[in-house]
């Protein structure tokens, strides 16, 4: 018998793939507690949906991400404590293949967050490489579900095509599909606009989560063709992008200006006026503060209108994830 509880998703949560990037280069404990303070501080203040995976926080790090959430999830004592919701992603790794093996690797990361997982997502499809591995996992999801140990299944990186599949095929079992993530922002409507996704999800009773909102940062207007880059790959790819968005950052600048609000704030809130539940990382207070900010206001329709021009006319978009499906 099924026995799952309500899964609650609110209109904004946080996306703690930020803080497993930065688990998986130059982490060290004294980290915790200003995660943990970002953790309080989202929760009191009605962000209470935290996204995280099994592969965040790999290796000798043992899935310290989901260790941090769970230990901070049973320290916390406060308003919105009862709605926390702990989603995780669990990898399609090769050595995957059966139900099995996602019942298991979802008892794994119950165990690291010390609590059943609420929402457990499939981290994206096999179908563009390994169509023949997808549907053991798939099926592990759902014996989940029907065994009552989430509250909810969720999937990531899937088209309206395979999604469609998914659903027809969770149906069949009495398996509701609550969520579906896909990388969008103003840098990437891709999924929405060109696939369609938010259009099917919709029509399924799927909510959309965006993840990457602010486009690795590119959309907090802290980063200019003249002044300093990020390191590594991601200073590679903001050298390649920046030049071509200028009349879109512009354009958010003046919305923000206009609003009393940041630019990264305006870039939150447009993903949630197009009916989706933004997910942007935060690892530090000042930059969950600023998240938190995007709540309780709306842009207005001309509003929108303007930055979906500015992004419909720029002439670089962000890289699109090599594991989204049709």
């Amino acid at each position: 018998m099924q026995t799952n509880q309500k899964l609650i998703l609110p209109k904004i949560g946080c996306g703690t793939w930020a803080w497993g990037n930065r688990l998986l280069w130059g982490y060290d404990e004294s980290m915790d507690n200003e995660l943990q303070n970002v953790f309080s501080l989202c929760v009191s203040n009605g962000v209470t949906l935290f996204d995280t995976g099994d592969s965040y926080g790999t290796g000798r790090l043992n899935g310290r991400s989901e260790m941090l959430l769970g230990k901070f999830s049973q320290g916390y004592m406060g308003a919105y404590q009862d709605n926390i919701c702990i989603a995780t992603k669990l990898a399609a790794y090769p050595w995957r293949w059966r139900a099995k093996a996602m019942i298991s690797a979802c008892a794994a990361s119950a165990q690291r967050l010390g609590k059943n997982v609420d929402l457990v997502q499939m981290h994206w499809s096999t179908a563009n490489y390994f169509p023949w591995q997808e549907w053991g996992l798939l099926d592990g999801l759902a014996d989940l579900y029907e065994q009552g140990k989430v509250k909810g299944v969720g999937l990531s990186n899937y088209g309206p095509k395979q999604l469609k599949k998914v659903y027809k095929r969770f149906s069949d079992r009495g398996v509701p599909i609550a969520t579906l993530q896909v990388q969008y922002s103003l840098l990437s409507t891709y999924p929405v606009t060109e696939l369609g996704v938010k259009e099917v999800c919709d029509e399924l009773g799927i909510k959309l989560i965006a993840y990457s909102p602010l486009a690795l940062g590119i959309l907090t207007g802290k980063y200019s063709e003249k002044g300093s880059y990020p390191k590594g790959i991601r200073g590679i790819l903001f050298k390649q992008i920046l030049p071509g968005i200028r009349p879109l950052l512009l354009c958010l600048e003046a919305v923000a200006k206009s609003r009393n609000k940041t630019m990264s704030q305006v870039a939150i809130n447009w993903c949630v006026s197009k009916g989706t539940i933004p997910i942007p990382g935060a690892k530090n207070q000042v930059q969950a503060q600023e998240n938190i900010g995007a709540l309780g206001w709306e842009l207005d329709s001309g509003e929108v209108a303007e930055l979906d021009k500015a992004a419909a006319s720029t002439g670089k978009k962000m890289v699109q994830n090599i594991f989204q499906t049709q």
